[in-house]
């Protein structure tokens, strides 16, 4: 399947890499990647951002709350916040446009051109499902037990 090669995927994990690095200070390793449904639990928070051009689909960032509420702290330079309210919202929003874009940039340097959707973001129980592709988790962890999941759903047909 196009949309799942190497050639389309390495642009958003160095991009999601180097944006925690530089926005959180914090190191992520890259798990295994897998085919997976694109169901979510209670616990889930999203960040869906669309992708249109040469490479067209979705990114579905998903964190726990835990998650969600530490980042949104490391990127406001606190502890982890209590809850995310309107502000963590908005970083966690951020955080999203600032790693799609980075990954823009890496696509615009190969030649490929994409534009992305401003974020939006969904809690709880969901479930999605697309047609035209299959959905690749791409986990990235930290500080041992915690992950972000990449789920990553693009085709270039």
């Amino acid at each position: 399947m196009a949309g799942l090669s190497v050639e389309y995927i390495n642009p958003f994990l160095a991009a999601a890499t180097t944006i925690l690095k530089q926005t959180c200070m914090i190191d992520t390793a890259i798990g295994r990647p897998g085919l997976k449904d694109m169901k979510f639990s209670h616990d889930s928070l999203i960040i869906i951002i669309g992708i249109t051009g040469d490479v067209r689909g979705q990114v579905i960032i998903e964190f726990t709350n835990n998650v969600a509420c530490d980042i949104a702290g490391k990127m406001m330079m606190q502890g982890p916040l209590p809850e995310l309210g309107e502000i963590g919202h908005s970083a966690i929003c951020e955080l999203g446009n600032m790693v799609l874009g980075n990954a823009a940039t890496l696509f615009s340097s190969q030649g490929i051109g994409i534009d992305i959707t401003p974020p939006t973001v969904g809690s709880g129980d969901m479930t999605f499902s697309t047609a035209f592709t299959k959905n690749l988790c791409i986990p990235l962890s930290y500080e041992e037990s915690k992950c972000i999941n990449f789920n990553i759903a693009i085709t270039s047909d």
